[in-house]
């Protein structure tokens, strides 16, 4: 798994994953996300375009994140799911409880969130 974070002018942050999110990658994206969360009012949207694998442990860290991120007066939003990661966020009741955009451009300004599942 690559975890890349570029920062943006507006102070909002792209955390992009690829490849496959399991127990023994999962830590490697956890860290990144306490690192950028570590602030007042973050914004953090993580593009999902490139992850080819997700288990429970890779969820746990979005639902972690996302609770950190609102206790500090800001959000996480997940971004451009491909069909198999979005169906596993339908499934586990994520998708609506987290906010999962169709693309980066749309989490950053807040457009959606999508219902991804009927395109």
């Amino acid at each position: 798994m690559h975890v890349s974070v570029v920062g943006n002018p507006d102070d909002s942050v792209v955390v992009s994953v690829r490849g496959h999110l399991d127990l023994d990658s999962a830590p490697v994206l956890a860290t990144t996300l306490d690192q950028v969360l570590d602030r007042s009012h973050p914004r953090v949207v993580v593009d999902l375009s490139g992850v080819e694998f997700c288990d429970s442990i890779g969820l746990s860290a979005f639902v972690v994140g996302q609770r950190r991120a609102e206790g500090s007066g800001g959000w996480l939003r997940l971004a451009s799911p491909g069909g198999w990661m979005t169906r596993l966020l339908d499934t586990v009741g994520l998708t609506e409880r987290l906010g999962v955009y169709a693309s980066v451009a749309d989490a950053l300004a807040g457009r959606g969130p999508t219902n991804l599942s009927a395109c």
